[in-house]
């Protein structure tokens, strides 16, 4: 199902990942997974609890490489494996999301197309995500799982 959002208020990444659906899935089920490999280049994830489930609550903080600390939580909204991710995203514990997001995968091949979309409540609150750097970083975020994923696939 294709959803239509306002372009002036979403921002979307996406990346062909080498490595099957199913595989590419689980890597946003386990902060086990997640911690090796989400956010931008040199930031590193610590994962304070997290329940995978329609409702359930991914909550974390990003280490980043000034060594400034980025409170996140993630409450899931919609989950359909293995190709659809919904959920609100916010920063302090108690305060409203900042922006919906949702990732979808998709067969291509022997690969996986992952696509991040998220949808903003203004265009200057898309502006302002766009001017921090978040396109660059959903693509370094792609590209870390791109090399995790296919880490873990690779022989010896």
């Amino acid at each position: 199902m294709k959803t239509h959002y306002d372009p002036a208020k979403i921002l979307q990444v996406d990346r062909l990942v080498g490595a099957p659906i199913d595989l590419v899935f689980k890597m946003f089920t386990d902060a086990g997974h997640l911690d090796q490999w989400w956010g931008p280049d040199g930031f590193r994830n610590e994962t304070h609890e997290m329940d995978f489930s329609v409702g359930g609550l991914w909550r974390y903080t990003m280490h980043g490489p000034d060594g400034k600390d980025w409170p996140n939580w993630i409450r899931y909204q919609d989950i359909s494996p293995p190709t659809r991710i919904a959920y609100a995203h916010g920063g302090e514990a108690g305060e409203p999301a900042h922006f919906d997001g949702v990732i979808t995968l998709q067969t291509e091949g022997d690969k996986t197309r992952v696509t991040i979309t998220l949808i903003f409540p203004t265009t200057q609150a898309r502006d302002a995500t766009i001017e921090f750097g978040a396109v660059d970083g959903g693509k370094q975020t792609l590209a870390r799982m791109d090399a995790y994923v296919c880490g873990l696939t690779t022989p010896g």
